[in-house]
């Protein structure tokens, strides 16, 4: 039976980074995945012609350039900048909040005549709160309105959040909000990060890249395999999958938030004109439509495909079975998720890593730049 130096539970950014970093060291690696597939949330699913972001979109952006530099030796990463349209009842707004957004709001063409907009209503939000005998914020609708005031907070916030949480804003924390970015400028690039992009060819071409040099197993569920006697297999174990899991739900189980999607190919070539359209009421089920070509398809390349993909994306409580996205932001869980991390740091010879194993809000490019600083 092979020895290896670590035995890296699931195959997604931070275990095929770590791999990577590993096996360029001189150390060997098993990279055990439960799924029938590398690359954990990022996989892509080649559907006529296309790359599918098949566990929703994924758009890598940093202000990192070492992570940048690191990420694109593997794979060159195209163009793409996130410009997302947002849909309420029809009408259509650019976001992030900017100038664009602000004139299809209330017809405003300076940015001296949006602030005076923006800060009327705030104002407005902050004395009703007085009113009521409240200094602060007391929940996340509270402190929407007291942010960016009535008009973008009921058309742009409120009933998406409450489709992404599964309960109303007056029901969920003010720490869940902490700055809502308005730019007073008409530029619609979602990110401040001087580098984005997609890889060329899909994000499967990045993980494949992460992992070789190591041995990868698909369809191997480290609780239900001869893996969970990990100090047989390997020296170290590198543990990227659900926190309270590794230890039995020894203090209960923490909540997660998921994602299902409803993908349908579609016989014509352009569905809705960007890659990603958020629908900010509750008129629609769904949180936002993905078409996938336009993460890769540019211009005349666009119609030289002549069918496209999409995706409906719905957010819902997390069942058994189902793949966890997001840790719940909430008194319960993060007080929960303290008691399982202090556990973790006592677990001698496993590290743990990525949002599952941290019970945090991950973007892609932290997770990559966490693992280079652990090799460092």
């Amino acid at each position: 039976m092979k020895r290896y130096d670590y035995l890296i539970v699931g195959s997604g950014l931070f275990g095929a980074t770590f791999a990577y970093k590993a096996v360029h060291s001189g150390k060997s690696c098993l990279v055990i995945e439960k799924r029938p597939h590398t690359g954990g949330n990022v996989y892509c699913e080649r559907i006529e012609g296309i790359n599918v972001h098949k566990y929703g979109a994924h758009i890598f952006h940093t202000s990192n350039k070492e992570v940048w530099d690191f990420v694109n030796s593997l794979v060159p990463f195209n163009r793409y900048t996130n410009c997302p349209v947002a849909n309420y009842h029809g009408e259509l707004y650019n976001l992030p909040f900017n100038m664009n957004t602000f004139h299809r709001m209330w017809g405003v063409t300076t940015p001296e005549e949006a602030k005076a907009k923006i800060d009327e209503q705030r104002a407005e939000a902050v004395a009703r709160m007085k009113e009521e005998g409240a200094t602060e914020p007391r929940n996340l609708e509270e402190q929407g309105l007291c942010l960016v005031g009535k008009d973008i907070f009921e058309k742009l916030i409120k009933e998406y959040t409450e489709k992404q949480w599964g309960r109303p804003c007056s029901e969920l924390p003010a720490f869940i909000i902490k700055r809502l970015p308005v730019r007073l400028v008409y530029d619609n690039n979602y990110f401040n990060d001087p580098y984005q992009g997609i890889p060329i060819g899909g994000y499967n071409k990045l993980i494949d890249a992460l992992l070789q040099g190591a041995d990868c197993r698909v369809e191997t569920d480290f609780f239900n395999s001869e893996y969970r006697d990990w100090r047989s297999f390997a020296d170290r174990l590198v543990y990227t999958g659900p926190l309270d899991a590794y230890f039995g739900f020894r203090y209960g189980k923490l909540d997660w938030r998921t994602v299902s999607f409803k993908t349908r190919i579609l016989d014509m070539p352009n569905y809705q004109g960007n890659a990603v359209v958020n629908y900010t009421s509750h008129e629609k089920p769904f949180t936002r439509i993905i078409e996938h070509k336009h993460f890769e398809m540019f211009g005349q390349a666009v119609y030289d495909c002549p069918k496209t993909v999409v995706s409906e994306e719905y957010s819902t409580e997390y069942k058994e079975g189902m793949e966890p996205f997001y840790a719940v932001n909430d008194e319960r869980n993060n007080l929960l998720a303290e008691k399982y991390r202090s556990l973790a740091e006592k677990e001698d010879g496993v590290l743990f890593g990525g949002r599952l194993a941290e019970y945090r809000y991950y973007d892609m490019a932290p997770v990559i730049e966490k693992v280079l600083n652990i090799w460092k």
